[in-house]
């Protein structure tokens, strides 16, 4: 299997901003808490995600140890990823990210920039 990910950088903080940084990760992590998905499923989910970028992400995921790949030898042949244990720890950390941007928007007087959930992940209230 090739490698998709580069070396993360020795700070702790920036490892961590490393692991979950860009476009999709957190937004595939915020899906796969509520249980584990196929593929097509998180690509149904995500609004703007095209499956080569899906496949990506997840593949960086499952190498950093938070989205672990079970296949199942079907007709047709079915994936699920599913969030490890290192990846459902990252709950509270998203909860408090997503607060911070909050309450960096209403600092910063732009609440009227903030998108709902619903805006990019299909199926939440």
């Amino acid at each position: 299997m090739m490698k998709v990910i580069k070396e993360l950088p020795g700070l702790p903080i920036e490892r961590a901003l490393g692991v979950i940084s860009g476009r999709w990760k957190a937004i595939i992590i915020y899906v796969l808490l509520s249980g584990p998905r196929r593929t097509c499923e998180l690509e149904n989910r995500i609004k703007g995600i095209s499956q080569k970028v899906l496949i990506e992400q997840l593949r960086a995921l499952e190498e950093h140890g938070l989205v672990y790949r079970q296949s199942y030898a079907q007709e047709p042949q079915s994936v699920v990823y599913v969030l490890t244990e290192l990846g459902m720890s990252l709950k509270p950390l998203l909860s408090l990210l997503e607060e911070w941007g909050r309450g960096h928007a209403q600092d910063l007087k732009e609440t009227d920039k903030l998108l709902p959930c619903a805006a990019v992940v299909r199926g939440e209230t």
